[in-house]
């Protein structure tokens, strides 16, 4: 499976309203629920995002090179696993067609070591 490095820095805010957020931007996802409202972008657009209650900067991203089935089973959780067993947190985000995975600035070289050596090809997107 080919998992492709994003080229973005990421940041990860809590919002109190969406009103500030530009849904021109290239790159962002944005998730409700009935307690929080959370926005993911590149961090070069996370600081003019207004309303934010709580901005955390520092993340790099894979996404799953293609669309993924909905039948298919245990992607992310492999991947994860991995990821666990070498003590690296992920952030997981998922769209429609795919899933990217996140994880912090420091751990990016070693997360893409680490997924290399168990079988994924990890290419520049």
């Amino acid at each position: 499976m080919k998992l492709m490095c994003l080229p973005y820095e990421f940041s990860v805010l809590k919002v109190s309203d969406l009103s500030g957020v530009d849904l021109g931007m290239e790159f962002f996802f944005i998730a409700r629920t009935d307690d929080e409202l959370s926005v993911v972008c590149p961090t070069s657009n996370a600081h003019e995002i207004t309303d934010q209650v709580v901005c955390e900067d520092g993340w790099r991203g894979f996404k799953i090179d293609g669309i993924l089935d909905f039948g298919l089973i245990g992607i992310l959780s492999k991947i994860s696993g991995i990821l666990a067993e070498a003590k690296i947190g992920i952030f997981a985000v998922s769209t429609y067609n795919t899933d990217y995975i996140l994880v912090k600035q420091e751990n990016f070289a070693r997360a893409s070591e680490t997924l290399a050596a168990a079988g994924y090809e990890v290419t520049d997107m």
